[in-house]
């Protein structure tokens, strides 16, 4: 498999959306090492919000492509916040999980983070999703002990199916 890292358009909309729905809830996330679906169900992406990212100023998906298939394997937003860097949904097709897939999504972007001359990339994670923050901090991010609430009442970012969801803040000095 060659692997091409490209941005997303409004031609990848429909893909991303599947893409981040499959690996973050329901059944087909459980094929996966991390997933949400314990703790959320609904939808974690729609169209309306892929496209709103996309075609934000500052703010790219960087996607993993099968050079050789087309087949989207992953993808990462990433949005210039002054000397930061915001970085969420990394996704990686459940089946592919524990290929390196995310680490090479999270160099590209860090490069990218660079090359917007961003000297720290910061994200949220769900607070009890312990091994994925274990995961982050192995990857050089730091839990910055900062939380923020879980937007309750926002069926866009799923369904909660447990109580008190809040967010860790990580960070990485790039």
């Amino acid at each position: 498999m060659h692997i091409e890292f490209t941005q997303a358009d409004d031609s990848h909309v429909e893909d991303l959306v599947e893409l981040v729905n499959s690996a973050y809830r329901g059944d087909s996330s459980k094929e996966g090492w991390t997933t949400e679906a314990d703790l959320l169900d609904g939808q974690r992406a729609d169209e309306d919000g892929i496209r709103e990212i996309i075609n934000k100023d500052d703010s790219v998906i960087l996607i993993a492509e099968d050079d050789d298939t087309g087949d989207l394997l992953g993808c990462v937003h990433l949005e210039k916040q002054g000397a930061k860097c915001y970085l969420g949904m990394l996704t990686v097709d459940p089946t592919l999980q524990s290929q390196g897939i995310g680490k090479m999504l999270l160099a590209e972007s860090e490069a990218l983070a660079q090359f917007w001359d961003c000297t720290t990339i910061f994200m949220t994670v769900i607070s009890v999703r312990t091994e994925l923050i274990a995961w982050y901090e192995k990857h050089g991010f730091r839990n910055t002990g900062e939380k923020k609430p879980f937007p309750y009442g926002d069926e866009r970012f799923g369904i909660p199916k447990v109580k008190n969801l809040e967010f860790t803040v990580l960070e990485k000095k790039i």
